[in-house]
């Protein structure tokens, strides 16, 4: 059997240029049925995306399920789970899931992998512990786990990490991070803890409105789920955010949310590449799942050329 062991440094470079700079974080997907998501997913590869991200959570589709029927309808756009909750499966069951996947599509694939959040780990009946303990361990044990075939590389995985701790466990144990619910700042901070080496992936939402008012409340209620979970709130108080901030504040919402015409979003992605991030991928903020990809269209021109 073929020992399956992280891509080595040398890989680094060739992930990076599989991701390409700017790619889709797409909040619908693990939601919305085949019938209506493979339209939508087949649309943002021919709009010049390179990656296209989707979440998992305890009631969505299984995410390694979920990025078979995505590489199957895609033709060389990266797939990403962003990310897979380990509490879903066994370090074995990622590691060779995600072995199974590279075996059938090649280098698509990248595993995105997260602690997630207590509240969510409560419902599947686990106890959250603590999580860097509890990240570490599982990644070690992800590459003592044997695989019948030969793979030509191993899929690279990348850690939904934002702390300090996270992201150094990041640039030990995997090869890179994927931050989300963040901002420019943040992005420096995680590149000066990762080096240049490893991978940096930032998730950007975006609300592609020019009016002060309706692109505020849109980016308002996308935000106030988040606010109110322990990790991201932690995560903002360290970036100098207060807890009347964590209430909703227009700071803390223009910060963490883009909006305007295409060209502020773009400004927006530009100061993530400029603080160190090899792949943005963007997440409109839209009611449906159709808005959200018509207004990647509109962005597409700005964003990808």
């Amino acid at each position: 059997m073929a020992q399956r062991t992280p891509p080595a440094p040398s890989d680094l470079a060739a992930v990076k240029h599989r991701l390409g700079r700017v790619g889709v974080w797409f909040i619908s997907a693990s939601a919305a049925s085949a019938e209506v998501e493979r339209p939508a997913v087949v649309a943002i590869e021919q709009f010049g995306y390179s990656a296209f991200w989707f979440g998992e959570n305890p009631s969505s589709k299984e995410a390694f399920t979920h990025a078979a029927a995505l590489l199957s309808w895609t033709e060389h756009m990266q797939v990403a789970s962003g990310i897979a909750n380990i509490w879903g499966r066994d370090a074995s069951a990622a590691a060779n899931g995600a072995a199974t996947l590279a075996d059938t599509w090649g280098n698509r694939f990248v595993l995105g992998l997260g602690v997630s959040h207590a509240p969510l780990v409560d419902t599947r009946g686990h106890d959250y512990g603590k999580p860097l303990a509890v990240m570490r361990s599982y990644l070690e044990a992800m590459d003592t786990v044997p695989f019948a075939l030969p793979l030509a590389e191993a899929p690279p995985r990348l850690i939904a990490a934002l702390r300090p701790k996270m992201l150094e466990l990041s640039k030990t144990h995997a090869q890179g991070a994927h931050t989300y619910f963040t901002t420019p700042e943040h992005t420096r901070r995680a590149r000066d803890i990762l080096g240049d080496e490893p991978v940096l992936a930032v998730e950007q939402a975006v609300v592609l409105d020019t009016d002060e008012g309706s692109a505020r409340a849109a980016a308002r209620e996308y935000a106030d789920r988040y606010l109110k979970l322990p990790n991201y709130q932690n995560h903002l108080r360290e970036l100098g955010f207060t807890d009347d901030d964590l209430k909703g504040s227009d700071a803390l919402v223009d910060a963490v949310v883009a909006w305007g015409d295409p060209d502020a979003i773009a400004e927006r992605v530009r100061a993530h590449h400029d603080a160190g991030a090899d792949h943005v991928c963007v997440q409109t903020i839209a009611p449906t799942i159709e808005q959200q990809t018509e207004h990647l269209r509109e962005l597409a021109p700005a964003l990808t050329g």
